[in-house]
C-alpha cells in the first residue's frame, strides 16, 4: 500500500520560509510524478506545484512562480517544496501527491494526509 506522509509545516510570519517534505513508501512503482497542492478554509484544493517522472518537467501555479521551488529525491522517494516570501495568501493545508505516470495530471492516484502552513501578517 503506497502511503505519502508530508512534514516541514507550521507557522511563519509573512516574509519567512518553510521547506516541506514528502516521503513515499509501500512503493509498488519504480518512481513517481510528484505535485503539491493547497486547500485553503472555505476554497477549493488548488494546484501548486509539479515535478515530472524524469524531474525534467517542472510546473508552478502562478501566484508561487519565483517563491516556491519544487524538487525531488529518487533515492528516497521524496519530494520537497522550498517555500520563500511567505505572504498571509499562502496560508493553507498543502497536500503532497504522487503518480506513476506523468499523464494523470491532477488526478494523482496517492495523497498524503496534508500539513497546515499558517502565515501570519
Amino acid at each position: 500500500q503506497v502511503r505519502l506522509v508530508e512534514s516541514g509545516g507550521g507557522l511563519v510570519q509573512a516574509g519567512g520560509s518553510l521547506t516541506l517534505s514528502c516521503v513515499v513508501s509501500g512503493c509498488s512503482y519504480s518512481g513517481y510524478a510528484m505535485a503539491w497542492f493547497r486547500q485553503a478554509a472555505g476554497k477549493e484544493r488548488e494546484f501548486v506545484a509539479s515535478i515530472s517522472l524524469s524531474g525534467t518537467k517542472i510546473f508552478y501555479e502562478d501566484s508561487v512562480k519565483g517563491r516556491f521551488t519544487i524538487s525531488r529525491n529518487d533515492a528516497k522517494n521524496a519530494s520537497s517544496l522550498q517555500m520563500s516570501s511567505l505572504n498571509p495568501e499562502d496560508t493553507a493545508v498543502y497536500y503532497c501527491a504522487a503518480d506513476p505516470s506523468d499523464f494523470n495530471f491532477p488526478r494523482y492516484n496517492f495523497w498524503g494526509q496534508g500539513t497546515q502552513v499558517t502565515v501570519s501578517s
